[in-house]
């Protein structure tokens, strides 16, 4: 059968590890050409190497979102390597403020943490936009977290910047929205993935518990609403923000 999303040219940014890796692996598994970026090359370059060999089109370039020229060289390279964009998903983001009160914290790791999750998000998402306005089907997906929705505590600054994509993306959907071009947000919960090994169990516990639907929180949760966001069948879905959490948090 068909699938919606074959030949979709899509970029992922942190796509090398946790939940990019998903993204990047069942697009390319469904016939997307993807491009990805991330600052782990080593990873980013196995995990390309891999899909290559599978036969599959994808593509790994080094991208450090605190880094604003790094950020529009990724873009115009995925473009070059991709014959075009039709889909972002910005996905990369740094935690950092893990197990700190909010008086903690210090100034150089506020910063650090909007300059790679908010300002990396802004700036990913307008390099991108006249690639995506030219494709006529262009939709940007970005991954929240559902923590921004119910104040999860000591991840202050993590917290915020998770809260201020949620609120840029609203912004962004009524700017791109004059040339035909989606954005959105997922706001997933706490996924078992490598990334979020260092989270203290009571907090995984915590979920667990909380959940209408009462088991751990996969990425293949993750994928679904994502890849409809992509597709065509969400064209007319735009500034809409998605918990996807199993029923932790009702939006």
């Amino acid at each position: 059968m068909h699938d919606a999303l074959a030949g979709r040219r899509v970029f992922v940014t942190g796509g090398a590890r946790g939940l990019g890796v998903a993204f990047v692996t069942t697009l390319a598994g469904r016939g997307a050409k993807v491009a990805f970026g991330d600052v782990l090359e080593a990873e980013g370059r196995a995990l390309a190497a891999t899909l290559t060999e599978a036969g599959h089109a994808a593509h790994f370039i080094p991208l450090d979102l605190a880094d604003p020229a790094s950020i529009e060289a990724c873009i115009a390279m995925s473009v070059e390597k991709l014959g075009g964009l039709d889909g972002l998903i910005n996905n990369a983001a740094i935690t950092n403020s893990g197990g700190k009160f909010a008086d903690e914290l210090t100034t150089e790791t506020w910063d650090a943490v909007m300059n790679v999750n908010v300002r990396g998000t802004w700036l990913a998402s307008t390099a991108a936009m006249p690639h995506l306005r030219d494709s006529g089907r262009g939709a940007i997906v970005n991954i929240a977290s559902d923590t921004a929705l119910w104040g999860a505590p000591k991840l202050l600054a993590y917290v915020a910047s998770k809260g201020a994509v949620i609120a840029m993306t609203r912004s962004l959907a009524r700017e791109f929205g004059a040339y035909g071009v989606t954005v959105n947000a997922i706001a997933p919960g706490l996924t078992e993935v490598e990334a979020t090994a260092y989270v203290p169990a009571e907090r995984h516990e915590y979920y667990l518990k909380g959940r209408a639907l009462n088991r751990a929180q996969v990425p293949d949760d993750v994928n679904g609403p994502v890849l409809f966001l992509l597709s065509d069948a969400a064209r007319f879905v735009t500034g809409q923000l998605l918990p996807v959490n199993g029923g932790f948090v009702m939006n």
